[in-house]
């Protein structure tokens, strides 16, 4: 079989064992991502059905140098590493957006651009790769974005602001019973009231989207006007194009040939920004899974220094999780964003828990 260069690459006579090692690796690898484009194919239709099966194919092409490659070397089939591993798990099971999301990395850190055994259009191919796969998530990060914003703004701020709130009364000196009661309290009021302003800020922000949209009455008006001077150029220009691009727009208009874009365009920005109910919806929830987490020790019965130690312990891993998700989804680090989350979390419950020390000592 031809290799991506377009010759069959011949097994060489006398690799190295680190040779051999790293051959299975990307043999294994090439296996793993050919098998994820196919089940992710298999649970897409259309286009981006097409698109997948296309990458399935060029990985087996990959696959098929390094199996030239290693001739009667070949051995017994390796396991990918972890990521692939765990990208697989998902795609069978799953097949979404976190999917993609891992793919775009791991077609991005692809290491045939400096190793001598791998032809330049692999490397190629795996650049581009990671492009396909990037449009591809950009689609289904577009879905979520209505949802995810305040789905993940709810439960961070339902983690830090509950933590913090337990923390800080629990160090005044508060007894066991008002800890929790405030904890109750603070995540049904701040579960609400994340709602309610994220319905309100949604709703706002369609109200000034649908501000914006042509009324479908002035295309009326198109059979009337005067050609050598119509004022629908003025329409064009006011939207941003130059003088001639809206002359031009203005003449295919006039002869039938021009839809009306900018609606099509708002209702793209209306399905990006979701609806004002999803939104309360996404973020009553996700503010009282978090906020209900730093309670957990209480609810349970833990007293003494036990409960707010492990409170902190709690919301520290969903801290780590929830910011390991917003960086697998924007295609960053996870690593990284977790520890930033991590960080800034545990901050904000540090300095509440610091002011409610000092607020007890006072008041003794």
């Amino acid at each position: 079989m031809a290799s991506p260069s377009g010759s069959t690459p011949a097994a060489r006579p006398d690799p190295t064992s680190a040779d051999i090692r790293r051959w299975r690796r990307y043999l294994a690898a090439e296996r793993a991502e050919a098998s994820v484009y196919r089940d992710l194919a298999g649970r897409r239709s259309g286009e981006e059905r097409d698109i997948l099966l296309a990458l399935a194919e060029s990985e087996r092409r990959h696959e098929a140098h390094w199996t030239a490659l290693l001739g009667d070397n070949i051995g017994s089939p390796r396991r990918p590493d972890l990521r692939t591993r765990t990208m697989s798990f998902l795609a069978r099971r799953f097949g979404s957006v976190f999917v993609l999301a891992l793919a775009q990395r791991v077609e991005a850190r692809s290491p045939y651009e400096g190793d001598t055994d791998a032809t330049r259009g692999m490397a190629a191919d795996e650049r581009i790769h990671e492009e396909v796969v990037r449009g591809l998530a950009a689609r289904g990060r577009n879905r979520l974005s209505g949802t995810f914003r305040p789905a993940i703004f709810g439960a961070n701020d339902g983690l830090v602001s509950n933590l913090a709130l337990v923390l800080g009364i629990s160090a005044s000196g508060a007894s066991y019973q008002v800890v929790l009661v405030a904890g109750l309290a603070g995540l049904l009021a701040g579960a609400l009231s994340m709602a309610a302003g994220e319905y309100v800020s949604v709703r706002s922000q369609r109200e000034l989207l649908d501000a914006s949209i042509p009324n479908p009455r002035a295309e009326t008006a198109l059979r009337h006007l005067d050609i050598e001077a119509n004022e629908l150029a003025l329409v064009y220009r006011a939207r941003g194009l130059s003088a001639a691009e809206a002359d031009s727009r203005a003449a295919e208009a006039l002869g039938g040939t021009t839809p009306s874009t900018a609606a099509a365009a708002a209702g793209s920005d209306h399905e990006e920004i979701g609806t004002g109910t999803r939104a309360a919806v996404s973020s009553f929830s996700f503010f009282a899974c978090g906020a209900v987490i730093p309670v957990l020790p209480y609810l349970f019965g833990l007293r003494g220094a036990t409960a707010p130690v492990l409170a902190t312990v709690l919301v520290g891993i969903a801290l780590l999780s929830t910011g390991a998700i917003v960086g697998l989804l924007s295609g960053g680090p996870p690593l990284r964003r977790a520890l930033r989350q991590l960080g800034i979390g545990l901050g904000a419950a540090a300095v509440t828990y610091g002011l409610g020390s000092l607020l007890g000592a006072a008041l003794s």
